[in-house]
């Protein structure tokens, strides 16, 4: 996902765009074809083509062709929009990654046992929380961050995770 279509801006169909991507100027650029899925999930029919971009006020505004009133607009709001990425396209910054890149990744301890696998990646506002499946079945969040998340080998299909208590087993039962 790459933003969230917010609030309309006047009345001819420009919206404000949560962006949810490092490169909101590439990922929005004029041109551009995204496609949307409603907040539960459904994937919207229309495609979403970039009019035009501009920054108000710290906020990204966008129009997008079909979005003409403030009516269309409203209709569209909460929108997550997402864009098809070549799938060997890597961000410039060697530590940055794609959500699809770390999904699947097999998850090992820094001792090398088998922790579990990604499943999905949440963007919050402090951090980035990994929704990890561990072996025997749990489900956790743990923050993706340099310090607990040392190494991450996209090529070998793994990232190796420093647990700290509490975070792998909240409970204390493992």
């Amino acid at each position: 996902m790459v933003g969230r279509i917010g609030r309309p801006h006047g009345v001819k169909g420009e919206v404000s765009v949560e962006p949810r991507t490092d490169e909101p100027e590439r990922r929005f650029a004029v041109g551009s074809v995204l496609s949307g899925r409603t907040p539960d999930g459904v994937v919207r029919p229309e495609a979403f083509r970039v009019v035009a971009t501009r920054w108000h006020q710290g906020r990204l505004l966008v129009r997008f062709e079909g979005l003409a009133d403030r009516t269309a607009a409203e209709a569209a709001r909460g929108t997550m929009l997402e864009i098809a990425l070549d799938p060997e396209e890597s961000p410039a910054d060697p530590e940055e990654f794609y959500d699809h890149q770390l999904v699947g990744l097999a998850v090992e301890g820094v001792d090398g046992r088998s922790v579990g696998t990604v499943t999905s990646v949440e963007h919050n506002a402090a951090q980035d929380l990994l929704h990890l499946s561990l072996v025997g079945g749990r489900d956790v969040l743990f923050p993706f961050v340099t310090a607990l998340v040392p190494v991450v080998d996209v090529a070998g299909g793994r990232i190796v995770v420093d647990d700290v208590p509490g975070l792998l087993d909240p409970d204390g039962t493992d």
